[in-house]
Order: structure tokens, then C-alpha cells, then sequence
């Protein structure tokens, strides 16, 4: 596993944006572990999480890209940030956009925020964690609705591995769907490998009791 990426799993519990313990999730489920990215909150957290994004990025799509969108309203602010981190880290210059969730009629008007899209634009489209893909039924009309412009593919900090609609994983379903490339920063069985017996922030987080309970939920709501 690459270097960044065992920083980014302790870096994710350093910032309480994983946890594990017992969780209902949106979808009912019940799940061992939980990710909340709104608990990136700090300038510090902004640009750590800025720079691995950067590097998950230039790893899976290269910077042959134009612009970062980023849904509202997390993505907002993931976006503005992953774009100063490339330029940081690999001296390119990419835009930035947001959509609104409703469209101003005044001033800086249109369903946009940051750059407009035009022809020919290559787009990585950036969220913090994809569980059904609905943003992205959202999203692509928007995108679309722009003019000639090429997906490139979407970028998310954790793959949780689950079932979407179907069988398969909602990343994969949306490259089905869409016919674009989906990535992760990493993915649950990295965080699993990684976390299990090991010693994070002064405590073991995967023990064999909470690995049995995650190997349970995978075994009944994980991807085929």
C-alpha cells in the first residue's frame, strides 16, 4: 500500500472522520464503522485532505484535466481545496466548479459557482464519499447541460465497498452508467488491512471483535 494512503487511513482517525462502534446509516443498515467528512474543519485538515486527494488523483487520471467539480456542498470546499494542492504539489493550474442548489437569477448568476465549463473542458468531478450515487444522477445533467465537456472521471476519499442499487459497488455502477473511471483515495479493505492489530492514535480501532463484525457486514451488504 502506498505510503500516502497509510497516512490518509490515520489522518481520517486523527480527525474523527472514522470511527467504528455501532451506526445506522441513511440507508437503515447497520454498519461496525462510520465516515464523516464534515469533520474536516480546520485550515490544517483542509490541506492535508487537499494533498492526498492530489495524489489519489495524479495516481488514477494524471493531470490531463481541466477542471474539478465539486457538488454542493461538500464538495465545494473539496474542491477549492484539491485544486491549490495540485498546483502545490505538481504545478498545474486546474479550475474549479460548484454548482448551486438553486440558481441565481443576479450578480455572479447561473447554477454555477467558481469557473464556467466550456467546450472541450476535461472534468474531474470530486465528493467526499459516494454510498448510492445519487448525487451523481444530479450532477451529470448539469455537467452535460454545459456544452462539450468530458468526464474524466470521479474521485472520492473512501470507497465503502458496499452493494449500490444492485450487486455491484455504487462506484462501479456509476462507471457503468455513466461510462466514466471512479477511484477512491482508498478503499475499506485497505483501511481493514491497515488498521487491523494495529495500534492508531494510542488505541487498536480493529480488534478481531470489531474484524468479525465487519467481515459479517461485508459478508451480507458488500459489492460483488
Amino acid at each position: 500500500m502506498e505510503a500516502y494512503k497509510q497516512e490518509f487511513i490515520e489522518f481520517m482517525v486523527e480527525s474523527q472522520v472514522l470511527k467504528f462502534g455501532d451506526f445506522t446509516l441513511k440507508s437503515g443498515r447497520k454498519s461496525p464503522f462510520f465516515m464523516n467528512a464534515g469533520a474536516y474543519v480546520t485550515g490544517t485538515q483542509l490541506r492535508k485532505l487537499g494533498e492526498y486527494y492530489a495524489k489519489a488523483i495524479y495516481d488514477n487520471f494524471g493531470l490531463e484535466f481541466d477542471v474539478l467539480f465539486g457538488p454542493a456542498y461538500k464538495g465545494i470546499p473539496l474542491a477549492v481545496a484539491v485544486s491549490m494542492a495540485i498546483s502545490e504539489l505538481y504545478g498545474k493550474d486546474v479550475r474549479y466548479c460548484s454548482n448551486r442548489k438553486e440558481e441565481k437569477d443576479h450578480g455572479d448568476a447561473g447554477i454555477l459557482l467558481g469557473s464556467k465549463l466550456k467546450d472541450g473542458d476535461r472534468v474531474v468531478i470530486i465528493e467526499d464519499v459516494t454510498t448510492s450515487g445519487k448525487s451523481i444522477e444530479e450532477t451529470f445533467p448539469i455537467l452535460k447541460a454545459q456544452g462539450n465537456v468530458e468526464i474524466k472521471g470521479l474521485i472520492v476519499s473512501l470507497n465503502r465497498m458496499e452493494r449500490g442499487k444492485g450487486e455491484k459497488s455504487a462506484m462501479d455502477e456509476i462507471q457503468d452508467l455513466y461510462g466514466f473511471s471512479t477511484a477512491a483515495i482508498v478503499n475499506m479493505a485497505e483501511v481493514t488491512e491497515y488498521l487491523y492489530n494495529r495500534e492508531c492514535q494510542g488505541k487498536v480501532l480493529i480488534d478481531d471483535e470489531i474484524k468479525g463484525r465487519l467481515d459479517a457486514y461485508y459478508a451480507q451488504y458488500g459489492a460483488k
